[in-house]
């Protein structure tokens, strides 16, 4: 059974938690134990419950831009070979890395054949943007424009109000796909939202030229292209799928290991 003492400050741990002061409430033992012992002095105390309610509320909205955002998993830019590639600019995309040009509202696009490191690049500058406190959108491209397809208008232009809102919009595989002219049209208007405004990343597989074959029959892909890449850097990216060297490293090991060894003193 707790004792009144027990009681009273389980009452006013919740109705600390109630107030937003969550760190306080769960380190409220410990706060009152260093009041009573004399341990700490009451503003050295205060200034401590200040920095853990600072601290607390940083970590919840990190964790809250991080779910907004749906990043999802991705490997840590200190896991690529940048050397792999035959063709890459590193200057430019460790600049993209610092966020410099999401103050200068630019755009970035990266460009480049399956497999070498394009959504990892976007998803490494999407978590940094995210860590540094800005607002962050990741999504493919099929998921954008499926969410963007719906009947009611008001509906519809409350997602352009989403999607136009955050600092950075990270549109993954533009070109996977192919889409209808009505696709085109919402990535248009997508874009025109963000004009100028704030900046968008695409990662695509299809040279600027074939775009008409991703929207075949729109007429808005000029005009598209010409907005999306006014205030851009183009990171175009050459060279052999990660995927493929690794398989390729794989089968050699497997087959190593597979091949029997000579007997000593014995030639095949």
């Amino acid at each position: 059974m707790n004792s009144p003492t027990t009681t009273r400050q389980n009452d006013l741990a919740a109705q600390l938690a109630k107030l937003g002061l969550r760190a306080t409430a769960v380190n409220l033992d410990d706060f009152i134990a260093r009041a009573t012992r004399g341990r700490c002095a009451p503003r050295a105390l205060l200034e401590e419950i200040v920095r853990a309610e600072l601290a607390d509320r940083a970590q919840r909205n990190l964790q809250r831009l991080l779910s907004r955002a749906r990043i999802g998993r991705f490997k840590p830019m200190a896991d690529f070979d940048w050397n792999w590639p035959q063709k890459l600019d590193r200057d430019l995309i460790e600049r993209a890395l610092t966020l410099d040009f999401l103050s200068e509202g630019r755009n970035l696009i990266l460009l480049g054949a399956n497999g070498l490191g394009k959504t990892m690049i976007a998803k490494n500058i999407a978590f940094a943007a995210v860590t540094a406190g800005h607002g962050v959108l990741f999504r493919t491209a099929s998921e954008l424009l499926a969410d963007l397809e719906c009947d009611s208008p008001q509906l519809r232009r409350r997602k352009f109000n989403f999607y136009a809102r955050p600092r950075l919009l990270c549109i993954d595989e533009v070109g996977y796909l192919s889409y209808d002219s009505t696709a085109a049209d919402l990535l248009y208007e997508v874009i025109n939202r963000r004009y100028e405004r704030n900046s968008i990343l695409i990662t695509t597989n299809r040279a600027f030229k074939d775009w008409n074959e991703v929207f075949p029959n729109a007429t808005c892909i000029a005009t598209l292209l010409d907005r999306l890449t006014h205030h851009a850097d183009i990171s175009k990216i050459e060279g052999k799928s990660f995927r493929v060297r690794e398989s390729e490293l794989e089968a050699a090991a497997r087959g190593k290991k597979a091949s029997p060894r000579t007997p000593a003193g014995r030639t095949k």
